[in-house]
């Protein structure tokens, strides 16, 4: 049912999803779409959760390669697998983490890019030592934030992705986090993207 429903997601969107809809294609009777859910919310925040372990399991497989030497290897896996979600899985495009239905979909008390940036704060500290945890979460909420409205305006601009906005987004997030988390005395220089930095 959960794989109907993204299908179903790109197709009509959220307002256009229905629980018969969702019956049809996932040929099952209604009464058990109302078996496992009582509406549409509650079918769209287990996909939306589904969505998420999904992502954090990517993260976890990248952040287990020898070649993640800095914390902004970490980061950088974190833009490109939501990037190659937007592209590759069903149902992302539309719903993201949940913020079309509700933004607070993942969790009553923060809302769903919090968590998110909670879940990066804590695979960054496990992989890379990082400290000063509730300032990570902080910088890492804002980085989030952009990212997403950036990430989303490449995708409204293409279908799959301007190439040149996406850019510019990594380029952005990263002298961000820099700035905050390495500090502007750190020595390590702010690197851009040459793609980036190129004329229209």
């Amino acid at each position: 049912m959960l794989d109907a429903c993204a299908e179903l997601v790109d197709e009509v969107g959220y307002e256009g999803l229905t629980t018969t809809l969702l019956a049809e294609r996932a040929e099952v009777a209604i009464g058990s779409v109302y078996q496992f859910f009582p509406d549409k919310r509650a079918i769209v925040q287990a996909l939306t959760l589904r969505t998420m372990e999904s992502y954090l399991q990517r993260l976890d497989e990248r952040f287990a390669s020898d070649e993640m030497t800095h914390w902004w290897d970490g980061v950088d896996a974190g833009i490109d697998e939501y990037i190659t979600m937007h592209r590759t899985v069903p149902g992302f495009r539309t719903l993201h983490f949940g913020d079309v239905v509700d933004l607070h979909l993942l969790d009553e008390q923060r809302d769903n890019n919090g968590v998110i940036a909670d879940q990066l704060a804590r695979v960054l500290t496990e992989r890379f030592g990082l400290t000063d945890v509730p300032k990570l979460r902080f910088v890492l909420e804002i980085a989030v934030e952009a990212a997403d409205a950036l990430i989303k305006l490449a995708f409204r601009r293409k279908s799959d992705g301007d190439e040149r906005v996406l850019l510019e987004a990594k380029a952005l997030i990263r002298e961000y986090l820099h700035r905050q988390v390495d500090g502007p005395d750190s020595g390590r220089p702010v690197a851009v993207p040459v793609e980036a930095a190129q004329p229209a």
